[in-house]
């Protein structure tokens, strides 16, 4: 009988969303003006290999030394930490 955990992904190899809940597309920059993703990566991010979405983040992370994250109501999101967590709205 097959392992129940065979089918399991380890924690280690799991790669939370960059979502942060404000869900909102800046059209002009065609991104979420909270998370930074553009609309394809959003899509597909369930699909996406462990390499594919850390590719995704680390674009997010690049974006977000020139581009500010903003909140549903369009005001720039706090950072906190050296990490750059983000606050949430």
């Amino acid at each position: 009988m097959d392992n129940v955990t065979d089918n399991v992904t380890p924690v280690t190899d799991l790669i939370a969303s960059p979502c942060i809940g404000v869900c909102t597309v800046d059209r002009a920059r065609n991104i979420c003006i909270g998370c930074l993703r553009t609309l394809p990566e959003i899509g597909a991010w369930r699909a996406m290999t462990l390499e594919q979405k850390r590719a995704v983040v680390a674009a997010c992370e690049e974006r977000a030394k020139t581009w500010e994250r903003l909140g549903k109501d369009w005001k720039p999101l706090e950072t906190a930490g050296e990490a750059g967590e983000i606050t949430r709205p």
